[in-house]
């Protein structure tokens, strides 16, 4: 066996196919992703994707308040996706949001995932309700409605400190 070490700098220069492999082949070898068709990876019937309102993204965010780093998680998708499918779902990368959040390993950021279904599921009062689902490609899967409500939620929060930003200046 040969190890091969890459900066942060050589992975994000390196062509696309490169990139993908190369986080193909992390994800694979921490055990996230199945050898199953993408259909196994998706959320069954028991478990269902739901679309957060604005309202419902707030209080799933006031449930995990105390949580810094599922907070970082839940934020990051604020951010523009890639949709696809019919319905459309919004992919997100799971080594991305590892990235952006500076959590130190994905089991770190699938254990977030994990709070942040438990707080939906209680605001929801409905166990099978999911925040998202996953993908056989190291993918976080949501509604499009959901992604919206989040970025909508994060403007929300930015704007209520401005204010006090301006304030504690003068």
């Amino acid at each position: 066996m040969i190890g091969i070490t890459l900066t942060t700098d050589q992975i994000r220069n390196a062509p696309a196919e490169v990139r993908r492999w190369i986080e193909h082949e992390v994800i694979a070898s921490l055990g996230i992703a199945a050898d199953a068709p993408p259909a196994a990876a998706l959320p069954t019937q028991t478990a269902h994707l739901v679309a957060l309102s604005a309202e419902e993204a707030a209080a799933v965010l006031s449930q995990i308040q105390g949580m810094m780093a599922a907070v970082n998680v839940f934020f990051e998708f604020g951010r523009p996706g890639i949709s696809f499918g019919q319905p459309a779902v919004m992919a997100f990368r799971l080594i991305d949001i590892l990235h952006h959040t500076r959590l130190s390993n994905i089991g770190q950021v699938m254990a977030c995932l994990d709070l942040i279904n438990q707080a939906l599921s209680q605001v929801r009062r409905d166990s099978s309700a999911r925040f998202c689902g996953f993908d056989n490609e190291g993918h976080c899967l949501i509604a499009p409605e959901t992604q919206a409500s989040i970025a909508a939620l994060w403007q929300n929060v930015i704007a209520k400190q401005q204010p006090a930003a301006s304030s504690a200046a003068a």
